[in-house]
C-alpha cells in the first residue's frame, strides 16, 4: 500500500473512531459520581496498569469495542453495539447497562495495529481480570482461555499476529451466583446486602512488548531483622539477574543472582514504611545474557514487618515492624455507581483511600473483592494497612458467630474446592509483594466456609510473611489461625475471646443515612440503624469509637467499621454512594479514630 493510501485509510479510522467517542454515553439514570463526567471513551483508564513492574513500551487497548450477547454455542457475526471496555457491561459507563443470562455468552471484538517499533520482540496480551470464564482469539485464531474473575493473566500471541491490522476477539461466561466460582456480593437479583452482577471485562487490556527471554513476574520480600529484602524474577528465563535498590534516584543496594534464585538487598538503617511515613524504595530489576541486559523492569518495595507480640499484660496485639498498633478501619467493599466493580477514573480510586485517611483511620478490610493493581499502589503510597479478603462463593453451610463451631463444615464438590483453591492462589501470589497488604482472609461469616483448619494452614504455608484471619466473623475454630475475629451490629460487643490468638472486631457499625438525591433506589433503603442528620450519625459514630476504646483495653487489636460509601440500596456509609457528601462531622471522626488507635499505646 502506497503512504498516501496509507495515511487515508488511518484518517479514516481515526474519524470513524472520533465520531463512535463523541456518540458514547453513560447508560441508565442513576446517580453517578463526579469523576463520570471526567471518562474519556477515546482513552478510559489510561494509566499504566501495573505499577509493580514497568517497562517503558505498551499499549492500551481500552476504549469502544464491538459487543454482542448470544446464545451458548453461537459464533459471533454482527455486533449489538459498542461497549466501553473496561466496564463491564451491567455498569452505566459502559454505555450499555444490560445483564448476561447464564445461557448467554457476551462476546467482544477490536482491532489494533502492533507498532513497527515492536518488531522482532514477543508480544504479550494482558487482561487485569474478567469475570468469569473467557477465551480469547487473534486474526480467529485460538491464544487462552482462562478462568477466576479477579486476577490478571497474560497470554503470548506473537505467532498469531499478522502485518498491519489485527482482530482481537474475547468470548465471556459468567455464572454469577448459579455456580460455585468466588463472586463476592454479585447476584443476579440485587437486594439487602447483595449487589448487581459484574460480566466480562471490567479492568484494564493492554498489550506489551517483551525480548524472548524476559521477566514475567516480581516476589519481593522485605526482612526487617535481616536488614535485606528479597527479590526473585519469575519466568522461564536464563541469565543472571541483576536488582539495584534506589533511594530518591541513588543507588544504595545491589545484588546478583542466577536467573531463578532470590536476589538478597542488604540494608541497614532502612526507612521503614508506616502509615504516617509510607516510604517506598525503587527497584530496577535486569536479566542478563552474556553480559548484556535483555530485559530490565522497574518496581518499588518497603520495609516493613507484620508480627504479633504480646503486650505488658500478656495480651497478644499485632504489630507493625515490632512494635504494636492498634489496626483500625472501615469495611471497603469497592463498587461504584457508574462503573460498577471499576472506578470511573484513577483519581477516584484513590480518592476512597485518602479518605480513608482523612477519617484518621490506618486500616481496610477489602471486603470480598479484588482491586485492580493500581488500588494497592495508591494503598502503598499513600499508607493504609489492608486485610484482603477472598471473594466468597458456593455460599451454602451455616453460620454460627456467638461460640466454637460445633456442627458439620460445609463439603464442597471437588471442581468447587479445585476452583477456591486455585483462585485463592492466584489472588495471593498476584498480591505478595504489595507492602500494605497485612493480612488474608480466607473465609467471611460462613459463606462458602470449608475445611477451615486446613485452608488457613495453606494459607499460612503459602505466605507465612502475613497474618491469616481465618474467618472474620465465624465459623469459629480454635488453633485455625493468628486472629479470633467477631462480628457485632451495630455497636461493638466483645462475647467471645482467645487468649492464644489475636482478639479483632471484624464488623461493627452499620450507621444509616439515606440522602434524597443521592440514593441508588430512592424508593428502598436499608441499614441497620437510621438517622437523619449528619450530627445525629456523628454521634452515634463517636457513642459507638468510645465504647469499642473501652474493649481495646480488655484485648481488641483491631476494628472494622462498616462502611467506606453506601453501597446500592445500603445507606450505611460514612460517604454517599456517590462520594458526592460526607455523611459525618469529618473532624470529629478524625478526633475520636485517633483517640481509638493511640489507647493501646
Amino acid at each position: 500500500m502506497k503512504k498516501s493510501a496509507f495515511f487515508l485509510l488511518t484518517l479514516v479510522l481515526l474519524v470513524a473512531f472520533s465520531a463512535d467517542a463523541q456518540n458514547w454515553r453513560p447508560a441508565g439514570d442513576r446517580i453517578h459520581t463526579p469523576w463520570a463526567d471526567q471518562v474519556d471513551p477515546a482513552n478510559p483508564l489510561p494509566e499504566y496498569p501495573r505499577p509493580l513492574m514497568q517497562r517503558a513500551d505498551w499499549m492500551n487497548l481500552n476504549g469502544l469495542w464491538d459487543y454482542a450477547v448470544l446464545p451458548l454455542g453461537s459464533a459471533f457475526g454482527k455486533p449489538d453495539g459498542r461497549i466501553l471496555v473496561p466496564f463491564c457491561i451491567e455498569s452505566s459507563l459502559s454505555g450499555v447497562g444490560r445483564t448476561v443470562g447464564t445461557d448467554e455468552n457476551l462476546w467482544y471484538r477490536r482491532t489494533f495495529t502492533v507498532p513497527k517499533t515492536w518488531k522482532g520482540r514477543r508480544v504479550l496480551l494482558h487482561f487485569g481480570a474478567v469475570d468469569w470464564k473467557a477465551d480469547i482469539w487473534v486474526n480467529d485464531i485460538k491464544a487462552g482461555s482462562h478462568t477466576g474473575g479477579y486476577t490478571p493473566f497474560s497470554l503470548d500471541i506473537t505467532d498469531a499476529l499478522v502485518p498491519g491490522e489485527n482482530t482481537l476477539t474475547v468470548k465471556v461466561w459468567d455464572g454469577t451466583d448459579t455456580g460455585f466460582q468466588p463472586r463476592g456480593k454479585q447476584v443476579r437479583n440485587p437486594s439487602g446486602i447483595w449487589y448487581t452482577s459484574v460480566t466480562g471485562i471490567w479492568q484494564t487490556v493492554w498489550l506489551e512488548p517483551v525480548p524472548e527471554q524476559h521477566i514475567a513476574g516480581l516476589r519481593i520480600t522485605p526482612d526487617l531483622d535481616a536488614c535485606s529484602f528479597r527479590v526473585l524474577a519469575e519466568g522461564a528465563c536464563q541469565g543472571l539477574v541483576e536488582v539495584t535498590l534506589l533511594e530518591g534516584g541513588k543507588r544504595v543496594a545491589t545484588a546478583r543472582a542466577i536467573a531463578g534464585q532470590e536476589a538478597e538487598l542488604s540494608l541497614q538503617g532502612a526507612r521503614l514504611w508506616t502509615p504516617d511515613d509510607p516510604y517506598l524504595y525503587d527497584l530496577e530489576v535486569s536479566l542478563v545474557q552474556n553480559g548484556k541486559t535483555v530485559d530490565r523492569v522497574r518496581s518499588y518495595c518497603a520495609m516493613r514487618k507484620i508480627g504479633i507480640a504480646p503486650d505488658k499484660n500478656g495480651v497478644l496485639r499485632m504489630t507493625l515492624n515490632n512494635k504494636p498498633l492498634f489496626q483500625y478501619g472501615p469495611l471497603d467493599q469497592g463498587w461504584w455507581p457508574d462503573g460498577l466493580y471499576t472506578a470511573p477514573t484513577d483519581e477516584a480510586l484513590a480518592f476512597d483511600i485518602q479518605k480513608t485517611k482523612d477519617w484518621g483511620f490506618n486500616l481496610i478490610r477489602k471486603h470480598v473483592k479484588v482491586e485492580p493493581a493500581r488500588w494497592y499502589y495508591h494503598c502503598d503510597r499513600l499508607g493504609i494497612l489492608v486485610w484482603q479478603d477472598m471473594p466468597s462463593g458456593d455460599l451454602h453451610g451455616s453460620w454460627q458467630n456467638t461460640r466454637w463451631y460445633e456442627g458439620t463444615e460445609f463439603v464442597r464438590s471437588v471442581e468447587s474446592e479445585a476452583c477456591y483453591r486455585k483462585e485463592w492462589c492466584e489472588i495471593m501470589d498476584y498480591l505478595y509483594s504489595q507492602p500494605c497488604i497485612v493480612a488474608w482472609v480466607p473465609f467471611n461469616e460462613g459463606w462458602g466456609q470449608f475445611k477451615t483448619v486446613e485452608i488457613t494452614a495453606w494459607t499460612k504455608q503459602h505466605d507465612p510473611t502475613r497474618l491469616v484471619n481465618s474467618a472474620s466473623g465465624g465459623n469459629h475454630f480454635l488453633k485455625a489461625g493468628d486472629i479470633l475475629d467477631l462480628h457485632n451490629y451495630p455497636q461493638p460487643a466483645m462475647y467471645l475471646t482467645d487468649a492464644k490468638r489475636v482478639n479483632v472486631l471484624g464488623e461493627y457499625g452499620g450507621i444509616g443515612m439515606p440522602l434524597e438525591g443521592h440514593l441508588w433506589t430512592p424508593d428502598r433503603n436499608w441499614g441497620y440503624v437510621k438517622f437523619t442528620t449528619p450530627e445525629e450519625v456523628t454521634d452515634e459514630y463517636v457513642k459507638y469509637a468510645l465504647q469499642l476504646q473501652e474493649m481495646v483495653a480488655r484485648g481488641f487489636a483491631a476494628a472494622i467499621y462498616t462502611q467506606t460509601t453506601d453501597v446500592e440500596i445500603e445507606v450505611n456509609g460514612l460517604m454517599t454512594y456517590d462520594r458526592k457528601v460526607d455523611k459525618v462531622d469529618i473532624p470529629r471522626v478524625r478526633a475520636i479514630n485517633q483517640q481509638v488507635i493511640k489507647s493501646m499505646q
